[in-house]
């Protein structure tokens, strides 16, 4: 087997723990326990404090990760300590604790909720999301710090489009149709700038441009 498409298998003898994707699964007590596993060259390089991303990339990512991790974890206990070494992970990359005490509160708030949740509740959840992205539209930009806040866009697109003083709301507007817009609310979207890797480390297939080795002679 180690011949075929230069492939080498490892066998190992049948236990009772084993290590699969972002999991390690074992059997104790005759029950199914789970935990996270990370490789052993994971360099956890998250976003720096100096980074030039939207402030909800961050946000985002520290959500997702408890969400994540409690989530994978049967053991409770096991997550605290796994989310702790998260945090060490994001002190250790230049953040300072006063920033990132909230947002980990607030992440494990939300964590709490969605768990307790029923399936149905996350049905009825999806199915008005669902329903609300019907009366939405996007406004698409590509992030610079220096630009005005979203909540500066949000202001004025309440003061002048959705919900002007001197005319009626947008969502009860109607199109030269006679049907009614039915939009009710806007989505600022954010894309990153094109970094280093964009420029120099191009794909044929995305046609981004010329490869590095056509800036070197």
């Amino acid at each position: 087997m180690n011949g075929c498409q230069g492939l080498t298998w490892k066998c190992e003898p049948p236990s009772k723990k084993v290590n699969f994707m972002d999991l390690t699964i074992s059997i104790a007590n005759n029950k199914i326990e789970t935990d996270l596993n990370e490789k052993d060259l994971n360099l956890y390089l998250y976003v720096p404090p100096h980074s030039s991303h939207p402030r909800g990339v961050f946000t985002g990512l520290i959500s997702g990760q408890v969400l994540r991790i409690r989530r994978l974890c049967s053991n409770q206990s096991n997550a605290t300590a796994n989310i702790r070494n998260f945090q060490e992970r994001l002190l250790a990359r230049g953040h300072v604790p006063c920033n990132l005490n909230p947002l980990f509160e607030r992440a494990e708030k939300n964590a709490h909720e969605y768990m307790s949740k029923s399936q149905a509740e996350h049905e009825e959840a999806r199915r008005i999301k669902q329903a609300e992205a019907q009366q939405q539209i996007y406004f698409h930009l590509q992030y610079h710090p220096e630009d005005p806040p979203s909540r500066e866009i949000q202001k004025l697109w309440r003061d002048f489009v959705s919900h002007p003083a001197d005319d009626l709301p947008l969502i009860e507007k109607r199109n030269v149709m006679g049907e009614k817009v039915g939009i009710r609310k806007l989505i600022v979207a954010y894309s990153r700038p094109p970094n280093l890797r964009n420029r120099f480390s191009v794909r044929d297939i995305h046609g981004r441009g010329s490869n590095v080795s056509s800036f070197i002679k």
